[in-house]
């Protein structure tokens, strides 16, 4: 957020002019209001809710990284043409808990469920990286520029 101060007024009236925003993986998080990474931060605040940390227990490893199921939403315009189900690739230590659940526009578990996902009127976000994630990857992608 220090490095994009000089863009945020522009990022916002980007967005709140409705034009179509996609953030990637970092991207997603950014969109949300605060985060918890390397301590309390203020985000774009262009989608309700926050970013935390995973709390690693043993039974899985933080950061979380490969290939993991996606389960999107009926609703989600990103998840069109998507089985149900599909593997997309991640590398995050954070993920985003939205402040509207209408929001999640696909979710994952990894010792907890969050969304992988999101859609808030013209903004999206994934926290995976579908550029990274073969032909179910670039259908997301296409479902962005299409919607």
């Amino acid at each position: 957020m220090e490095r994009l101060q000089p863009l945020v007024d522009d990022i916002r009236g980007f967005a709140s002019g409705g034009n179509k925003i996609l953030g990637i993986c970092l991207g997603q998080q950014l969109l949300f209001e605060s985060s918890q990474e390397f301590g309390s931060h203020e985000g774009l605040g262009i989608v309700p809710g926050h970013v935390e940390y995973f709390r690693g227990n043993g039974d899985f490893k933080v950061p979380h990284v490969g290939w993991s199921p996606v389960k999107f939403e009926k609703h989600a315009l990103l998840g069109r043409n998507i089985e149900p189900n599909e593997r997309f690739y991640f590398v995050h230590s954070l993920y985003t808990v939205c402040g509207l659940p209408s929001d999640i526009a696909a979710s994952t578990e990894y010792g907890v469920r969050f969304a992988s996902a999101v859609e808030h009127e013209n903004i999206f976000g994934t926290q995976f990286h579908p550029e990274k994630s073969g032909e179910a990857g670039l259908r997301v992608l296409r479902n962005f520029l299409e919607c």
